[in-house]
């Protein structure tokens, strides 16, 4: 049934650029009038071919998702997709969005989601394109996305009621079909062909092997419930805070020993009777792993995941190369020397990482922020990390504390931290960057808190698959003994400015290991003051977030 495409009149909002994962923007700003359908007008006109075509669509289930996802198929409809894939309730995680457009072909798909950002009235709001690779839209992209926000007169939708998406099946709008799938099935099937279950759901079983996974009420719970409780026959239970809520509970969706204290103090707690813990964000891309009394750094992860890819069975025969963003820390290069293959450093930014997979020069990436993933999608993947680790336990007979260990003295300890200063007045923020870059051609060669800087530069990455180039990537201070110190604002939050301190150390001998992370680290937050100037732009005597 053919329907009438309605041209509704609009006018530019400023600032709807595109960050590294999206738009975000506070729910008050969304629920502007005409605000998501400019922005998502401006997807639509930036393409091209989608007449007929599908379109993947869902979110992590904050508020506001239900709102927009009923908007966006009105708009979808209007801009001629033949049929959208959306996920049961509105849910899809981002690596399950992924997956689906892979299997399915689709043409891109719409997520909707402020990752490990807060939920709720009050909270925060997001929505990116990701393209038919799986993967989220590259910078020409988003940047044409941006310009047409500046100049957008109208936008197109139609005249219809709402579909219920609480159960799965087909709908129309006019001519457009909408699957409500589950949001669940394709992204479990997926892990399950990369993954030894058997083996895994033999460890589960274990009696002297107990887990946690927190899903801290965010997207997660309903894919953690099917995979570890159902396919793998993990105990009731096993599985915390797993039902999605709008605000998340109140709670801050992002796995990191700060807002998921909750399961560390459990792991570190010899009474829990816990061996093992995990957690993932708001959309289900992130990742964090706890031993007993042990937090797996993210940088680490990513080497572990690495220097063990034998015991897992899709990646057994080899690693094709291994790739990090630039502010990660060095301890996966050392991996890929040993292994004999590329370690590629991009910038921050999942879509980085797209163009090394798509070209098969990567088989591994990874952030510092807690996020690792594989090429069986095109992002970061929480859950596919947690049952990476779950294998290489089941396989290695041996608790993830000591297999980190093991790996240091193997390979030596990057010791690594990332220091927060959140919601900086954004001038203030401008100015520490544009003052610490002025400064660089004076920082090599000279001292800083006592420690000798031996080459300092503002990161610049080329493409090595389509030449694109992309700067001011990041401030980098390197010492001559290795030592780094990484300077960046972030792109994710939604007010002020957050500027991100990444302070790393190599420490070959053993018998320095256990020396405690911020104490090891102590010079290097001395320089990062002194070089930068934080306290004086900023007034800020601390970090708000360590991690």
């Amino acid at each position: 049934m053919s329907m009438k495409v309605i041209s509704v009149p609009s006018t530019p909002y400023a600032g709807q650029k595109p960050g590294t994962s999206g738009l975000r923007k506070k729910v008050t700003v969304f629920r502007q009038a005409r605000y998501l359908e400019n922005f998502v007008q401006a997807i639509f006109d930036t393409l091209s071919g989608q007449q007929g075509q599908t379109l993947v669509l869902g979110g992590d289930g904050r508020y506001y998702n239900d709102v927009a996802i009923q908007t966006i198929l009105r708009m979808a409809a209007a801009a001629g997709f033949g049929r959208v894939l959306v996920g049961r309730d509105g849910i899809l995680s981002t690596p399950a969005a992924s997956a689906v457009i892979r299997k399915w072909q689709a043409f891109g798909g719409i997520i909707l989601s402020a990752s490990h950002n807060e939920g709720g009235p009050a909270g925060d709001f997001g929505i990116k394109y990701n393209l038919g690779n799986g993967g989220p839209a590259n910078e020409a992209f988003t940047d044409a996305v941006y310009r047409r926000t500046q100049e957008i007169s109208a936008y197109y939708t139609v005249d219809s009621s709402d579909i219920d998406l609480s159960r799965t099946g087909e709908a129309s709008i006019g001519e457009m079909l909408v699957c409500i799938i589950d949001p669940v099935a394709d992204h479990a099937e997926l892990l399950e062909s990369l993954f030894d279950f058997d083996r895994i759901a033999g460890l589960l079983a274990r009696p002297d092997f107990r887990m946690r996974f927190d899903a801290m009420h965010a997207v997660t719970g309903p894919y953690a419930h099917a995979i570890l409780e159902g396919r793998l026959g993990a105990p009731a239970g096993t599985v915390v805070n797993g039902t999605p809520l709008p605000d998340f509970g109140g709670g801050h969706p992002d796995p990191n020993p700060v807002w998921a204290a909750e399961l560390v103090n459990a792991l570190a707690d010899s009474r829990s009777g816990l061996s093992f813990g995990a957690a993932s964000d708001g959309d289900g891309d992130r990742n964090m792993i706890v031993g007993r009394n042990f937090v797996v750094s993210p940088s680490d992860s990513l080497a572990v995941l690495a220097a063990n890819h034998a015991l897992i069975p899709a990646y057994a025969g080899g690693l094709a190369g291994v790739a990090r963003s630039m502010p990660t820390s060095c301890a996966v290069d050392r991996v890929a020397r040993e292994l004999g293959i590329a370690c590629y450093e991009t910038p921050t930014g999942w879509k980085y990482f797209g163009s090394l997979l798509d070209a098969g020069l990567a088989t591994l990436c990874g952030e510092e922020s807690a996020g690792t993933g594989s090429n069986h999608v095109r992002e970061k993947d929480g859950l596919w990390a947690v049952l990476y680790w779950l294998n290489i336990l089941a396989v290695r007979d041996m608790p993830a504390d000591v297999i980190v260990r093991e790996h240091w003295q193997r390979f030596g300890r990057n010791v690594y931290s990332r220091h927060d200063y959140e919601g900086i007045e954004t001038a203030k923020a401008d100015r520490l960057m544009d003052e610490l870059r002025a400064r660089l051609p004076q920082l090599p060669g000279s001292l800083s808190n006592g420690l000798p800087i031996a080459a300092a530069d503002d990161f610049a990455y080329v493409d090595p698959v389509d030449g694109s180039r992309s700067e001011r990537q990041g401030v980098r201070i390197l010492l001559e003994d290795g030592s780094r110190v990484v300077f960046r604002l972030s792109g994710t939050g939604t007010e002020g400015a957050t500027l991100r301190v990444y302070l790393e150390r190599f420490v070959a001998d053993a018998s320095q290991h256990e020396v405690p992370t911020q104490e090891a680290l102590a010079p290097l937050v001395g320089l990062a003051d002194a070089v930068a100037q934080i306290t004086v732009i900023t007034g800020r005597t601390c970090p708000d977030v360590i991690s």
